[in-house]
């Protein structure tokens, strides 16, 4: 059949807010680039969204217009169904429900997939339908296709990425200008960068959904949210970040996934980054994802991870990409997680106690004679070696006098477990006078 002869797709919207309405704009603003790429023309035919008022406004007369997704759902003129609702409520069932009824669908949404993937997964192979979700992680980076495709040829070592916007531009704030967190997310919410419930962002939940989509891609294992270890930025002072710097390195809130001998670590937390890598100079909103694989050697990708155009820009790429294999059989579809279904690997998510890095501690401290010695010595018991060592008058940072100190430790690498029992022991120390700041360190080489 000959481009001129096949019909476009059709697309039913469920969604018409940022992203949605970024979607329908560029899909009419590029609609002629698009057809020469994907062989066909791609039209959204239906939009679904309770306020239809707002709806007419984005599409016009373009697209018929309801408030009842299932009615997009049960149109069978729709080929591809959009789900940009978000959460894992209706979303799922609606998601669900197009796929029995023959649908393939795109998504930006993590938080589903995160969580709920290997039930979708299974549902769509069952029907020989789609499930593309470029949009899920780090916006317009093509991460996914990345991770998919292109590097495909490769044994993925590990992942790295700061993947949500919102906490960068905190942790940004807070180096440029020396302000605690609480003050920065005030500013962060004023400016739109964060919104008025910020938990997800700021807890880490959000990048660790999306680390969690792309540790399964990486290393062909099912999508597995409930094991990742996840922590966010609430806890993190100026202070750490002012000595983090003097060391040579910045703090930045990671979705890291690597690939060991025993299992997979999968896990989001602020982390130490040297500053001479060009992921630790990734500034305000921005994402990046950082790929080590054994062929490639290090790759890192740089953009937009939210706003209307850069996550509409991905939705388009996987409407593409389905429209260019709409005809194919399914068993000759790029597979979901990149892995035939039935190769993906049991190998196991590790327990946060078994991973394996270095670390950043900050101990205020009596300032007398004999107190690192003892610190040393009880790190020693477990095998921590030190790295490097930073000592500074408390009243640099508090303006408690000269009677503290604050000692900051870089160690060596070495098990979570191993750490956690050298921390017991040294905050059980009388002249250890404050809760014991402890951070991981990534060297990313």
């Amino acid at each position: 059949m000959s481009q001129e002869q096949l019909r476009p797709v059709r697309v039913g919207l469920l969604g018409i807010g940022t992203v949605g309405g970024g979607t329908f704009t560029v899909l009419q603003r590029n609609q002629a680039e698009i057809r020469r790429r994907a062989g066909r023309g791609i039209e959204v035919a239906m939009v679904a969204d309770l306020n239809t008022d707002l709806a007419k406004q984005v599409v016009g007369d373009a697209a018929q217009i309801v408030a009842d997704a299932r009615a997009v759902i049960a149109n069978p003129d729709i080929d591809v169904v959009v789900e940009l609702i978000g959460g894992y409520g209706i979303a799922k069932a609606l998601v669900l429900e197009a796929i029995a009824a023959g649908k393939h669908v795109v998504t930006a949404n993590k938080a589903l997939l995160a969580v709920h993937g290997t039930e979708i997964f299974a549902a769509a192979r069952d029907k020989g339908v789609m499930v593309a979700f470029e949009a899920a992680v780090a916006g317009g980076i093509p991460i996914i296709k990345s991770l998919r495709e292109g590097l495909t040829a490769n044994q993925i070592q590990w992942v790295a990425g700061i993947i949500n916007g919102t906490t960068n531009f905190i942790l940004s704030e807070m180096r440029d200008k020396g302000l605690d967190f609480d003050v920065v997310l005030k500013e962060a919410q004023r400016l739109g960068y964060a919104e008025a419930d910020p938990t997800f962002d700021i807890e880490g939940v959000d990048a660790a959904h999306k680390a969690t989509l792309m540790s399964a891609i990486a290393f062909g294992i099912p999508v597995q949210f409930d094991k990742a270890h996840v922590e966010g930025i609430t806890k993190l002072s100026a202070t750490d970040i002012r000595y983090a710097e003097q060391l040579g390195y910045r703090i930045k809130l990671l979705g890291i996934a690597r690939r060991q001998a025993a299992g997979i670590e999968l896990r989001t937390h602020p982390t130490l980054v040297p500053m001479r890598r060009l992921i630790a100079n990734v500034e305000g909103a921005m994402n990046a994802v950082m790929v080590q694989g054994d062929a490639v050697g290090t790759t890192m990708y740089y953009g937009k991870g939210a706003g209307a155009e850069p996550t509409a820009s991905a939705v388009i790429a996987d409407l593409v990409d389905i429209a260019r294999q709409l005809e194919a059989a399914p068993a000759s579809r790029v597979p979901a997680l990149a892995f035939q279904p039935d190769e993906l690997s049991p190998l196991p998510i590790l327990p946060i106690d078994e991973v394996v890095t270095s670390f950043y501690l900050r101990l205020r401290v009596a300032d007398q004679a004999g107190v690192l010695a003892r610190i040393t010595s009880i790190l020693a018991e477990q095998g921590i070696s030190i790295d490097a060592v930073l000592q500074r008058e408390a009243d640099e940072v508090s303006g408690e006098g000269g009677n503290q100190t604050d000692l900051i430790i870089l160690t060596h690498e070495t098990k979570e477990g191993a750490m956690n029992t050298a921390l017991a022991g040294m905050q059980a120390l009388p002249t250890v006078l404050a809760p014991i700041v402890k951070l991981r360190k990534e060297e990313l080489a």
